[in-house]
């Protein structure tokens, strides 16, 4: 069985197209075609021949399959797609073929062609993640003021909203998306250095077959070749395997706010989506489990392009071509998981009167820090910090609600007696689920206004 069966199942057709067999092939054609228009255009090259070669610069004028299989062999892509490509030309103009690939190397046709991929992938994470963070901002509007427990090392800590968790979840991804599209902006160059970076075979006129080059493929001009220096190419991998990281950490508050137990927040439902093969009953978060799969893969692929880049001398053995073999594979995850998580966000379910209940269910354990502070005012920090501990085990011992074992204390306590610690009144609204949550829901609003403006920010500017 193919490995390819559960690549796919993890990623999209559109990321799995761009870095198709065919998609590179033709990516690699568009470098040749544009390296023979523009040594035409500084004379290097009959214009003649640049057009006869640019002609049949089409994949699917060739067995693409062929030319893949033949890489190993040849330890490149490059080489054998530059063979057929010359022998085809030839069918036309024997002259003309004699001019394919003048002057450049395999390395600048994958690096170019990569990079011309790498931009339509670019662009697909970038319109995905706008969607995404409308819909999460957006669910955060609506419920700015909604109260739900907060937890800390996997335990119920204290109240806040909503609104608030999800603006937590939208600014990391907000941050993603402008950090891509700065490190995209100097990563996506033209590649074109010939054999040893100094396109010394064309005569002096490297430079301005470079800029024409890069003008006609719309890239970035780089100040010279980049074949070992991989900065700014592997900075661009690791921002890919930050987003998702991002994700994967929503994910994995989505899919533990969804367990049955909790049942706070529900992936959408319906058309066979989360389903069991066995049990009628199961809801599957397979959004999250997306996300959460291409959190755990990508940390390896980054460590990879990280590893890879103390490339020796001009040309890099073994760990170019390493690098190179990973890079598709993090683009694939990354637009598999936020693809995912893009669709289920618009339709995420949500239950207030869950949230409430399980709130509820904790006996008033989770105000037990704004009661502590509250008479710490009179008592002392200390003292109301070892006066609460005993209070909340009591109520534990004794299910009661942390609230009447705090009257009794009022009455009971000397030390609250005496000291001006408040009467009941005050202790009930310590108690007050929407008081809990305000604080929260005040950030959530301020930042929910600033994270609008950044959103919209990014939809004027223009795109990668």
């Amino acid at each position: 069985m193919s490995a390819f069966v559960f690549e796919g199942f993890l990623s999209t057709p559109e990321m799995l197209d761009i870095f198709s067999e065919t998609s590179v092939v033709q990516a690699m054609m568009d470098f040749e075609a544009a390296l023979a228009q523009a040594q035409a255009a500084e004379g290097l090259v009959p214009a003649a021949a640049a057009q006869t070669i640019a002609g049949v610069c089409k994949a699917e004028l060739y067995d693409v399959g062929a030319i893949v299989g033949e890489s190993g062999r040849a330890g490149s892509i490059a080489i054998p797609l530059v063979k057929k490509l010359t022998e085809t030309v030839a069918l036309f103009d024997k002259q003309a073929a004699g001019h394919v690939h003048w002057g450049s190397t395999s390395q600048d046709v994958i690096d170019t062609g990569l990079v011309l991929l790498t931009r339509r992938a670019v662009a697909l994470l970038d319109r995905d993640l706008a969607a995404l963070c409308a819909a999460l901002l957006d669910l955060a509007e609506a419920h700015l003021d909604t109260p739900v427990l907060g937890r800390t090392l996997m335990q119920p800590a204290q109240v806040l909203s909503l609104g608030f968790k999800l603006t937590g979840w939208a600014a990391p991804l907000l941050r993603c998306r402008r950090r891509l599209g700065d490190a995209a902006a100097r990563a996506l160059s033209l590649q074109l250095g010939g054999a040893v970076g100094t396109v010394s075979a064309m005569s002096g006129c490297g430079p301005a077959v470079a800029r024409r080059m890069a003008e006609c493929l719309q890239l970035r001009l780089p100040p010279a070749a980049w074949h070992t220096q991989r900065d700014e190419w592997v900075a661009l991998g690791v921002e890919v395997g930050l987003l998702c990281g991002v994700l994967g950490k929503l994910a994995r508050d989505l899919s533990l706010l969804a367990q049955a137990e909790i049942g706070e927040l529900a992936e959408p439902a319906g058309a066979e989506r989360g389903g069991s093969s066995t049990m009628p009953h199961k809801r599957n978060p397979v959004a999250s489990m997306v996300a959460l799969a291409a959190a755990l893969r990508a940390p390896h692929r980054v460590a990879a392009l990280l590893a890879a880049m103390p490339q020796e001398h001009e040309r890099g053995l073994g760990n170019w071509q390493a690098e190179i073999a990973e890079w598709a594979g993090l683009f694939i995850s990354a637009h598999g998981a936020l693809k995912a998580l893009a669709e289920a966000a618009p339709g995420l379910q949500v239950a207030p009167q869950r949230m409430r209940e399980n709130i509820d269910a904790l006996q008033g354990l989770v105000f037990a820090e704004a009661v502590e502070m509250h008479w710490a005012a009179s008592l002392g920090k200390a003292a109301a910090h070892t006066l609460m501990e005993r209070l909340t085990q009591q109520a534990l011992r004794e299910r009661r609600h942390l609230r009447e074992v705090a009257l009794d204390a009022l009455e009971r306590e000397p030390e609250l007696r005496g000291a001006g610690a408040g009467g009941a009144a005050e202790l009930d609204g310590l108690f007050s689920i929407e008081a809990a949550a305000a604080p929260a829901a005040a950030i959530a609003r301020q930042q929910l206004q600033a994270l609008r403006e950044q959103a919209a920010g990014f939809d004027a500017a223009p795109g990668v």
